[in-house]
């Protein structure tokens, strides 16, 4: 494994009507991986059989999760359960770290 320092908003850069991605880390226990979503990019609504942790690196983003919808902006953080329908809208351009746990 190289070490160095990562500066996450600056790994990832904004594409107009993209969304882009960038795999940090990969293992049998989870992986973690950065986003950069350029406004009004979503990912539809869809469920995974383990935890995924949002961190807002940049800008602001909806999450909803199995209806309920939330806010969040950067700096802020939220847990996605396991095997509940979840999807993810950025009302502007908007970063963030997705953590997952197997």
């Amino acid at each position: 494994m190289i070490r160095k320092i990562l500066d996450f908003k600056n790994e990832v850069k904004y594409q107009e009507g993209s969304i882009v991605s960038k795999i940090i880390t990969m293992s049998p226990a989870g992986n973690v991986t950065l986003f950069a979503f350029a406004k009004d990019q979503k990912l539809s609504e869809h469920s995974a059989p383990y935890e995924a942790m949002v961190q807002v690196l940049e800008g602001n983003c909806l999450i909803t999760i199995s209806g309920d919808k939330f806010e969040l902006t950067e700096g802020q953080t939220i847990i996605m359960p396991k095997n509940e329908p979840h999807a993810v809208y950025a009302a502007g351009d908007f970063k963030m770290l997705l953590t997952m746990i197997k």
